[in-house]
């Protein structure tokens, strides 16, 4: 097993990967460096090898593929993954590895928009979706993360051995960033400098296909990890449209002693009672969650059992 391991996942990052590799070798001189190569078509391979990486490939595309098999093939104490593409400074890497290997951090959030992001990155509806999604999941799951879409982060040996990815995407770091929230693990954040991209490289993240994508995962993740809070709003919209629709029908019975809407009256009834399906579909889930809770918390005192004896 590793100490630290730093991983890089990369597609067509020739022009930034040899310094991204010098950089960690000048912040994390012991740390085992590993570039996995996502069907790049320049030279970020070979530019990778001969600056003394480990470097692997991962044949399905996509940046949550690529996660997915890095977290299943390195086994370390901290993990540091940094995307490659050299907007990331890695002097702030040593510090996050202490708050993990020390402070029994679980994830360790490099966070960008408290400081440079905003005013050094040129893409309007990148700052406008970085915001947008980080109000939506602190709301949402009643946490302070400051940075959600941070390509730069350190986690737990603990935190990679059972976090399940299920994206293939850029939406990989949301879909992070909830799992240690909602399993209740420690996050820490720590303030970076962010740059932007240098000229001729350009980014791989779509504006407005990811960040659909993202948001997505924000609704699916909150259905499945809060699905006593999902399913009560849609049976609050269910059995208010019930009662809108429904008044006349009433009033109109008040008045003249007859129901003259038979199918309106029809219909409300079997959308309440929609209403109160969903509530109870969202409380037999929220059991279902809790009983998931308990055997997470089980998994995680048997990896920390092995990890020690490692």
């Amino acid at each position: 097993m590793d100490n630290i391991a730093v991983l890089i996942p990369c597609y067509n990052e020739e022009k930034t990967i040899e310094k991204v590799i010098n950089d960690t070798k000048i912040a994390l001189p012991d740390a085992v460096i590993y570039v996995y190569n996502n069907n790049s078509s320049d030279r970020t391979a070979e530019i990778a090898k001969a600056a003394g990486a480990v470097v692997r490939d991962e044949y399905m595309q996509g940046k949550g593929n690529v996660i997915r098999r890095m977290f299943r093939e390195i086994d370390a104490k901290c993990y540091i993954m940094v995307d490659g593409d050299d907007t990331y400074p890695m002097d702030a890497a040593p510090q996050m590895c202490k708050l993990v290997l020390e402070h029994n951090a679980d994830m360790v959030v490099g966070d960008r928009l408290s400081s440079t992001y905003f005013t050094e990155n040129k893409r309007p509806f990148h700052n406008f979706g970085n915001s947008i999604v980080r109000s939506s999941i602190n709301r949402l799951f009643k946490c302070d993360i400051r940075d959600i879409m941070t390509g730069f982060r350190a986690f737990s040996y603990e935190f990679v051995k059972t976090f399940p990815v299920l994206s293939k995407g850029f939406e990989i770091e949301t879909e992070m960033t909830i799992h240690a929230v909602n399993n209740n693990m420690q996050i820490e954040n720590v303030v970076i400098e962010y740059r932007d991209r240098p000229q001729g490289s350009e980014s791989k993240l779509n504006t407005y296909s990811d960040g659909f994508k993202v948001l997505k995962t924000i609704m699916r993740l909150y259905r499945d990890y809060k699905p006593l809070g999902f399913f009560s709003i849609i049976a609050c919209i269910l059995a208010a449209l019930s009662i809108i629709f429904v008044i006349p029908v009433i009033d109109a019975y008040w008045k003249t002693g007859e129901v003259l809407r038979f199918p309106t009256l029809i219909v409300c009834c079997f959308v309440m009672l929609a209403a109160v399906q969903s509530l109870f579909a969202g409380i037999t889930l929220s059991s279902m969650v809790m009983n998931n809770r308990r055997e997470f918390e089980m998994r995680l005192n048997s990896l920390h059992r092995d990890k020690k004896r490692d």
